[in-house]
């Protein structure tokens, strides 16, 4: 126990947070000709080690383990941890959750874009007993991914990783933001494509898409017959005339989905306070979003295929600093007047959704995020 205690006391779990970060928080993109020879390079590291025989297994009894505690569990986490790199080789490995391996495991967090919380928790324990060989196959599909992708690159463009969740906004071979996201959920996938931006609403109506009408709508307004009106959407029909929710009948889906659904500006409204456009066959843009908290999660598949932004205002500044008159207080200011307004981007910026689950810096950390959409389980290096 005293022990167990000495060893809570001189851990830095901030600076071990901090030191994990800055492996993966450089400045340079997932998508460019660098990841191509980064990822080649990770791949000649990988071979040998897989070839060896890779990582052992870590035990169920694992599952749980923090800073401070004592099992036989430890050992092998230790020496999984040492394996992949994640941990420096140490003489005796003992079965003290020690400060090393709590910087170890969120050394593994930060490359698999997990909560970086130093704990064996389910999905940290999960992506440690994913093979050597499954990594290496990534790390095979996702050179030849970005290979195919990198000649077609301008010097600026935002890049949306699908499986990663995150957006990256680069010019000139650098990231200058970069936002976490929430992408399409499995039966909703976000559709991969390239296009270019060109219009950023703000403070949008949001017109309810007919599938949601069908899919969800409807079954809400059966649930609570005050739903529409807690939400701020209102009904109109082919003339323009609003419509109210008690003339409808939602048990009959033919009727309901005969109308419009409008959204006013708002707090409440899904498309927060701006909608960010670019052209494609499936209604699908960047927005912003009233439900944050779901930026913190490590699985950020929740969306029915259009992506949101967190800290979408420093990405609309960054598109329209072209346009010449607009800064980051005009953008702030004109989130916070709620006024209608739409503004064409002078600069058409290439936007890329893509998927890229497993990629690599100069510094030599490889990062991994799970098959969401089973693209890799299926092979696929092209998308067109």
């Amino acid at each position: 126990m005293f022990s167990n205690n000495r060893v809570l006391r001189e851990a830095d779990q901030g600076g071990n947070t901090s030191a994990a970060q800055a492996l993966i928080a450089t400045n340079e993109p997932i998508l460019s000709f660098d990841t191509v020879y980064n990822l080649q390079l990770a791949i000649s590291q990988y071979e040998p080690f897989v070839a060896a025989g890779g990582w052992e297994e870590i035990p169920q009894e694992a599952y749980g383990l923090s800073l401070g505690k004592s099992h036989k569990a430890a050992i092998q986490l230790k020496r999984r941890l040492i394996s992949s790199g994640d941990m420096p080789l140490v003489e005796n490995v003992n079965d003290v959750f020690d400060a090393a391996t709590d910087a170890g495991v969120r050394n593994f967090q930060a490359r698999h874009g997990l909560v970086l919380n130093g704990k064996v928790d389910e999905p940290t324990w999960y992506a440690m007993n994913v093979p050597a060989q499954q990594r290496l196959q990534q790390l095979y599909l996702n050179f030849t991914r970005v290979q195919n992708m990198a000649a077609n690159l301008n010097p600026r463009y935002v890049v949306v990783n699908i499986p990663a969740a995150t957006i990256e906004a680069v010019n000139d071979g650098m990231v200058e933001q970069r936002h976490t996201a929430v992408v399409g959920r499995v039966d909703r996938a976000t559709p991969i494509m390239a296009s270019k931006v060109s219009q950023i609403n703000f403070n949008p109506y949001w017109h309810v898409p007919k599938s949601l009408v069908e899919r969800d709508l409807t079954k809400y307004m059966k649930e609570n017959p005050n739903y529409l009106a807690e939400q701020n959407i209102h009904i109109y029909d082919g003339k323009g005339q609003e419509i109210s929710p008690s003339t409808i009948n939602w048990d009959n889906l033919g009727n309901a989905i005969n109308y419009m659904y409008r959204q006013e500006p708002g707090a409440a409204n899904s498309m927060g306070h701006c909608k960010i456009n670019f052209y494609n066959p499936y209604d699908c843009y960047l927005h912003d979003t009233p439900s944050k908290a779901l930026f913190g999660e490590n699985a950020r598949f929740h969306s029915s295929g259009c992506v949101r932004v967190e800290g979408v205002a420093e990405l609309v500044n960054w598109l329209l600093r072209d346009n010449g008159d607009w800064d980051q207080g005009k953008v702030n200011s004109t989130f916070d007047s709620l006024q209608r307004l739409d503004v064409e981007c002078k600069a058409r910026v290439p936007i890329h959704t893509t998927y890229i689950t497993a990629w690599a810096n100069r510094q030599g950390t490889v990062s991994f995020r799970d098959d969401v959409y089973d693209f890799d389980a299926q092979g696929k290096v092209s998308f067109s």
